[in-house]
């Protein structure tokens, strides 16, 4: 005899071995024509376009790497000025005040009201 998990009593049920053997919820038949095509027309590709490629800006990218693979004492997260060092402070004034404040909610939390 084989068996099949029944979705609506939440126990084992008898069942045929086609049912047994065959995932619920998933058709067992496959189709026989294919899907239809979405792009149907040739693809272009840029080497074949006419118009140059521009591109937004200037690439900082070797400017970068020469800067952060300076060998200096200074930490990655702060080699690029100012403004990284103010987003560090503030991140870190941030980071100690919401734990102090968790800290203090604890503390009030904690203690029995007074009736």
């Amino acid at each position: 005899m084989y068996y099949k998990f029944s979705g609506f009593t939440q126990r084992l049920t008898g069942a045929v071995s086609s049912s047994a053997y065959s995932p619920q919820g998933l058709r067992s038949n496959i189709p026989s024509e294919s899907p239809t095509i979405f792009f149907a027309t040739p693809t272009k590709l840029v080497s074949e376009s006419n118009a140059p490629v521009e591109y937004m800006g200037a690439n900082k990218v070797p400017d970068l790497q020469r800067i952060f693979q300076a060998s200096e004492e200074i930490p990655v997260h702060l080699k690029r000025g100012i403004s990284d060092r103010l987003l560090y402070r503030t991140t870190m004034a941030l980071t100690v005040g919401g734990a102090l404040y968790c800290l203090v909610a604890l503390y009030i939390a904690a203690q029995p009201k007074n009736k």
